[in-house]
């Protein structure tokens, strides 16, 4: 997508406008004729220079099935030969099985799965030949000596096809089609899925986070290109700003941050090679190309290596075993220009890393317990127009079922009423009895007479006793 292109998509819808994440990198694509194969190998400097070779004494991917949603893959592609093991159009504008090249840059899907599964081929004169264990049985698909390699050779592809980076004329929008692609790759068996794909903004529509929490519970390694600043991302968008998604940076030929095959952001994970790349066309040709678009398949393929090797690791602890080993560059520790540091696959596949069930690159499931609170609401009609099967994240309200009161708890506060009423009448009564009765009782003769001790009687008058002495 060009500037101009991205400038008219700003202005004339609010949502985020995804693009290919390759840019304005794949407009100057050389192409090259499928015979002069065995010239773009010998191009392929990442793979020994990311340590992929020596990673391929480990694993070279079999039995994993990484999903490329992107543009379509032509399966037909020479060096693709065996690799699709399935795929379906999501943009409603392609072919049903996901190879149909459509969109702004059609040719994006194949140069990315050439990268990350591509298997070579064999000269037109030569007889295939298997690959060969020690014992002479067959090990894996066979690789062919011309054409290009991918990091993880014996993996399967499973093409996603959306239309980006132009109006679709299958009618659905880029925010419908991510979720969508997401979720089909989970349920179709992807154990790592591949997005080659960046956006001007950090945000991402609310409807995307039921398809990404639904990869991260289905345990499925999500990675993500940051993005070219050539391309106008100077800072990562989303996806790739997700929480969880392990996003790549670019590198130029020396090692460096790529000027303009990069952005920045906290968000970013590792950092791949991004510049002087090389990968197959539809149709069967070959072309460079550069951009964060082609560092992401080397990471995603990386991660299905280790996924073949230890089939029961867990999606954070691969994503783990990628960010820790990596070879710290930049400012020391986790920087916004390499995140962890520089692919290192060797060290990936082959280092100790301490077990951890935690995802460095964080949780969408925590985030969205944290960022959507409130906003519920909003989340729902997506939910209904796309049914999803993750489970939901905030715990439903319950109420508490009432109880019909039991006689007993009714009547004790009624008896306890009652009773402090009954008392109190009782000594009212009593103590007007008391009173009445002492009103009517007449004065009693004590020993010493009428006015005995202590009874004297107002205005009494005491008579004197004349016969007794004084």
């Amino acid at each position: 997508m060009t500037r101009a292109t991205a400038r008219r998509r700003r202005t004339a819808s609010a949502l985020m406008a995804l693009a290919l994440a390759g840019g304005a990198s794949t407009a100057a694509l050389t192409l090259a004729a499928p015979a002069y194969a065995d010239s773009w190998r010998d191009k392929e400097y990442w793979l020994a220079e990311s340590g992929i070779t020596k990673a391929w004494d480990v694993s070279k991917g079999a039995g994993v099935k990484v999903a490329v949603i992107d543009s379509g893959v032509d399966g037909r592609h020479p060096d693709l030969g065996g690799v699709l093991a399935g795929g379906a159009d999501i943009s409603g504008a392609g072919k049903a099985n996901g190879q149909g090249s459509i969109g702004a840059k059609p040719e994006h899907g194949t140069l990315v799965a050439t990268m990350l599964a591509g298997r070579g081929h064999q000269p037109p004169e030569a007889t295939p030949k298997p690959s060969a264990s020690a014992t002479g049985s067959p090990v894996g698909p066979a690789v062919g000596p011309e054409g290009v390699v991918g990091v993880a050779p014996e993996a399967q592809l499973l093409s996603v096809s959306t239309w980006l980076g132009s109006a679709n004329p299958g009618g659905k929008s880029d925010q419908d089609q991510i979720p969508e692609a997401v979720r089909w790759a989970v349920d179709n068996g992807a154990r790592v899925i591949n997005i080659s794909l960046g956006s001007t903004s950090p945000e991402w529509p609310q409807s995307w986070d039921a398809a990404f929490l639904y990869a991260e519970q289905k345990d499925v390694v999500i990675v993500a290109a940051a993005g070219n600043r050539v391309g106008g991302n100077v800072q990562v968008g989303a996806p790739a700003t997700i929480p969880g998604v392990l996003t790549v940076a670019g590198l130029d030929r020396t090692g460096a941050a790529s000027i303009d095959s990069s952005s920045q952001g906290i968000s970013i994970g590792v950092a791949a090679p991004a510049e002087d790349l090389v990968g197959g066309m539809p149709g069967g040709g070959y072309a460079d190309w550069a951009g964060t678009s082609g560092a992401t398949p080397i990471v995603s393929g990386v991660a299905a290596l280790i996924r073949s090797k230890w089939p029961e690791m867990s999606a954070s602890q691969v994503i783990n075993r990628i960010v820790t080993t990596a070879k710290d560059a930049g400012a020391p520790g986790k920087d916004p220009l390499y995140g962890f540091g520089v692919l290192n696959a060797e060290a990936a596949l082959k280092a100790d890393v301490p077990e951890t069930k935690v995802n460095p690159l964080g949780s969408i499931s925590d985030w969205i317990r944290v960022h959507r609170r409130g906003n519920l609401a909003t989340t729902a009609p997506a939910a209904e127009s796309a049914p999803s099967s993750a489970a939901p994240t905030l715990p439903e309200a319950t109420v508490p079922v009432a109880e019909k009161p039991s006689q007993l708890d009714s009547a004790v506060p009624a008896a306890v009423v009652l009773g402090f009423g009954s008392l109190l009448v009782g000594i009212i009564v009593a103590a007007a009895f008391q009173l009445r009765a002492a009103m009517r009782t007449p004065p009693k003769d004590g020993p010493e007479g009428p006015e005995g001790p202590g009874r004297a009687e107002p205005e009494a008058v005491n008579p004197v006793d004349s016969s007794k002495p004084s």
